[in-house]
């Protein structure tokens, strides 16, 4: 027991003695736990919203399309009123509401030329699926009422004008329903119609319209189809008896859909920022153990004094060991509760389902397995990071650690051989780079990791615009998933930056430590404190370097491997090199205030200090 007390009050006593390196510590795992506590937490969060609009619009248990039933039979579309009359009919079945005819023209508005499901509708109140009207009146004659998402992503309200089949209407209300995948999901069920020879654009938006429009805006080319809503004596049924009532299986879509695939299709949005935060939370738990590490390994630089006071009053080499790792652990513990509070109190601000639903979802719950794992996942990025740090500690004999001796640097022929034809500066930043070899891997780890998040971010947009180029001018509405994804991968690269940033100069003060005996000798033998400090900055740029062109290829792999294997457009290379330029801008930037601190010691100062 009384070890323990011990072990206590000399890690928080360190904990107080460095205020500014205990508070970045703790940023960083405290990003990396909340990011990893947003990821955990969004699954399935919005299904509230979708159940309170099911209930608001009358929605069905099972949706069908007559697209579906014409290319998986290759019969005339003709043939779906009989197949819906055996539907409405088909035992299970309490009510339903249409067949209503569906038409797929070309709607223009603002300037933005898209893709649109025009669902013929009665002015009466439906059974089933009765959408419902945010702003302004249902349908009426002559006037659109637009999905609310989608006019949202064109920007068009009630009493603007779009154009549908090169006739203008003008838009009489916004509505919201559960029948039909939301924005910009619409095809990805039911499946989506045309004319021959222009595939539609995943961005298909849905408007409603008298069934008297949707039959004008057909033509022999591009056909009528049809939308069937039917409401189950028992919906947890739904999806056998969409099972049961499918046409045998080919080419295109199932015609038939369960209100619980709508309900999965409605957490699109939360879905894809949960696609980002997975990984990203792991490459900020990869940041944060290689900052820990570091600034473990500069501390057991700083203290090997103490340590071997420690030894020399008796105490034991695991005492030693465990005061580093106890300061380590409770910065853990203390952000893995803080990113824990962090990422469920920012999760609603990711969890609007967007506006094709109505309510909003409640704050998800944080379930014991998530704490737990949030809790070990901190703690082993602590423990892991301190650990080597921790054993050299105990390892460490009491006389050495009393007379502060120097470990010497590893000599290499081909090192001295190669850096000796170098100006002073650069030969200095390479021996300098190379004298902790287990630092600079950690440092171009770090930098690799950052390189790798941005590439990622760059692939990502290049995508975006080369999805637009190549959709031409029907590119359709913007993407509300791509907004929202963007967005987060803003926040996520500002958050891996800053942690670098942090990284940079606990790595950078670290060398500055490390270094005092090196640096007061060549000042001693002529070097002047502009090269001592130029050499301190080109060894920071040099992982910096070797991790912003490892990057490049990491970035691309795990965007392949976000997306599946899925096709991805390739940034400009003027992108790349101005990301590795911006990254070396930033690390001379952030390694000039702790390199000229260290420079201003005085060397007689340095060298009494460590023969004394």
């Amino acid at each position: 027991m009384g070890q323990i007390l011990l072990v206590g009050r000399l890690a928080s006593r360190d904990l107080r003695r460095r205020p500014a390196q205990t508070l970045l510590l703790l940023l960083v795992i405290t990003a990396a736990m909340a990011t990893l506590t947003l990821g955990l937490v969004l699954h399935g969060v919005t299904s509230k919203p979708y159940q309170q609009t099911r209930k608001a619009t009358a929605g069905p248990d099972v949706v069908a399309s007559s697209v579906g039933f014409t290319r998986q039979s290759n019969q005339p579309s003709a043939s779906a009123p009989a197949r819906f009359a055996a539907l409405a009919d088909a035992p299970g079945v309490i009510a339903h509401s249409g067949p209503y005819p569906v038409a797929w023209p070309v709607l223009r508005a603002n300037g933005i030329t898209a893709d649109v499901m025009a669902e013929g509708r009665d002015p009466a109140t439906a059974p089933v699926d009765q959408p419902e009207v945010i702003q302004g009146t249902w349908v009426r004659g002559g006037g659109v009422v637009m999905e609310r998402a989608f006019a949202d992503a064109l920007g068009v309200h009630v009493g603007d004008h779009v154009t549908l089949g090169g006739r203008r209407f003008p838009v009489i209300g916004i509505a919201v329903t559960a029948a039909i995948p939301v924005f910009s999901q619409v095809c990805f069920y039911g499946g989506c119609s045309g004319p021959p020879g222009k595939p539609l654009s995943f961005d298909t938006g849905l408007v409603w319209v008298t069934q008297a429009t949707a039959h004008s805006l057909a033509s022999p080319g591009n056909p009528l189809t049809y939308y069937l809503n039917l409401r189950l004596s028992d919906r947890a049924a739904a999806p056998a008896f969409a099972a049961e009532h499918q046409p045998p299986p080919g080419p295109g879509p199932s015609p038939l859909t369960a209100w619980q695939s709508l309900q999965d299709a409605a957490g699109t949005l939360v879905a894809q920022e949960q696609q980002v935060l997975m990984p990203a939370s792991w490459l900020l738990a990869l940041l944060a153990l290689a900052s820990v590490a570091v600034v473990a390994g500069g501390r057991m630089a700083e203290q090997e004094k103490r340590v071997g006071l420690l030894k020399a009053a008796g105490g034991t080499p695991p005492l030693a060991a465990a005061v580093l790792l106890a300061e380590h652990l409770v910065i853990a513990i203390v952000a893995a509760g803080a990113g824990l509070a962090g990422g469920w109190l920012a999760a609603p601000l990711l969890t609007s389902p967007g506006a094709s639903l109505v309510g909003s979802p409640s704050v998800p719950p944080l379930s014991w397995p998530n704490i737990l794992l949030v809790t070990a996942a901190a703690i082993t990025v602590a423990g892991a990071s301190t650990l080597v740090p921790a054993l050299r500690a105990a390892r460490i004999s009491t006389v050495a650690a009393l007379a502060g001796t120097a470990r010497p640097p590893r000599r290499r022929q081909w090192l001295i051989k190669f850096s000796a034809r170098l100006p002073v500066p650069l030969l200095l930043g390479l021996r300098l780079a190379t004298r902790q070899p287990r630092r600079f891997l950690l440092s171009t780890a770090s930098f690799t990791v950052t390189a790798t998040t941005i590439v990622a971010v760059l692939i990502y947009h290049a995508t975006i615009n080369t999805d637009a180029r190549l959709s031409g001018p029907f590119a359709g509405a913007p993407d509300p998933g791509n907004a929202r994804v963007s967005e987060v991968l803003l926040v996520i690269t500002i958050v891996m930056i800053i942690l670098a940033a942090a990284n940079a100069i606990f790595t950078t003060w670290a060398t500055v430590l490390d270094a005092r005996r090196f640096s007061a000798i060549v000042r001693a033998i002529g070097a002047t404190p502009p090269q001592i400090f130029t050499g301190l900055v080109a060894a920071q740029l040099l992982p910096a370097l070797i991790g912003a062109v490892l990057g490049i290829p990491a970035g691309e792999a795990l965007y392949a491997a976000v997306q599946n294997g899925g096709r991805h457009g390739s940034p400009p290379a003027w992108w790349l090199l101005a990301m590795i330029a911006a990254i070396l801008l930033t690390v001379t930037g952030l390694t000039a205030i702790p390199a000229r601190l260290g420079g201003r010691v005085p060397v007689a100062e340095i060298l009494q200090a460590e023969f004394a």
